[in-house]
């Protein structure tokens, strides 16, 4: 009889070891991290030559409420000093993180109002509305001439901010220093994506006339190359993902949960190791 209780307690013993081991495993494996966290996994090795057809590069036009920074330059920088005064010279990136704080570069320049028109000292108003920069550039260096000799003129956004969020290293929302910017730009300008970030299957939100686009990428892939939304627009927003590595290591209840079944578990293999039956 003795020995067959303690056959029993031997047997409980050895299957709430078993019963707490694979706790553990399951535990271990919802927390365990993807391979999929190379891009361009499509690609060759070194020893291969591959290319990739861009996607089409799309000017963008602007915008009543759009912010531009238009320098004259000449032989004289005092007598275009009233107007470039409202320009700033910091061509950096600058972020916006969500509580409001500003990093780098203060955006400041001519605001087109809302009939699509800037109004520049000594040069006036200049119609700038479903125009690239290169065609404000052009008008206004017309009129420039008319009181300027040999003006030197530059057209830039001030305002081209593009939003990052999710599962990267510093979310923001960043306005770039120039208005070709691709999703890669974006990524980068955010500290790349952490470990827990979901590559295959990163967010695009834009605005398209009063409507929301959302576009899918796959960083895994190079045809996000060839992508018509590769090169993004003033006001895009990228959103990356968490994996469910990240979901299983914020899941705070489950981990409590774990912990206490593996102690009350451990409670009873000490009793039942002890009694006999």
């Amino acid at each position: 009889m003795i020995r067959q209780g303690n056959s029993l307690g031997m047997s409980i013993k050895i299957w709430m070891q078993r019963f707490i081991g694979l706790i553990f495993c399951l535990y271990c494996s919802s927390c365990s991290t993807p391979k999929n966290v190379t891009y361009f996994q499509d690609m060759p090795d070194t020893a291969k030559y591959r290319t990739v057809t861009m996607a089409t590069f799309n000017t963008p036009v602007i915008q009543p409420d759009d912010i531009l920074q238009v320098s004259i330059q000449t032989l004289d920088p005092n007598a275009t000093a009233l107007l470039n005064q409202q320009n700033t010279a910091n061509w950096s990136v600058s972020a916006t993180s969500p509580s409001g704080s500003t990093g780098a570069g203060v955006v400041a320049g001519y605001l087109v109002d809302k009939e699509g028109y800037v109004i520049l000292p000594l040069i006036g108003k200049v119609m700038v509305k479903d125009k690239t920069t290169d065609q404000v550039r052009d008008a206004v260096r017309t009129k420039a001439a008319e009181f300027y000799k040999d003006p030197v003129v530059n057209v830039r956004f001030a305002n081209f901010k593009i939003t990052v969020l999710g599962e990267v290293t510093r979310p923001a929302s960043y306005v770039m220093p120039n208005e070709k910017i691709t999703l890669l730009d974006a990524i980068g300008a955010a500290g790349d994506l952490t470990i827990y970030g979901r590559r295959e299957n990163v967010l695009l939100i834009r605005d398209n006339n009063g409507k929301k686009e959302f576009i899918r990428f796959n960083l895994n892939n190079s045809q996000l190359f060839t992508s018509p939304y590769y090169y993004l627009q003033q006001g895009d927003v990228v959103y990356v993902e968490p994996n469910k590595s990240k979901i299983a290591s914020t899941d705070m209840a489950q981990v409590k949960r774990i912990s206490i079944m593996a102690t009350v578990l451990t409670l009873l293999i000490v009793v039942a190791s002890r009694v006999k039956f």
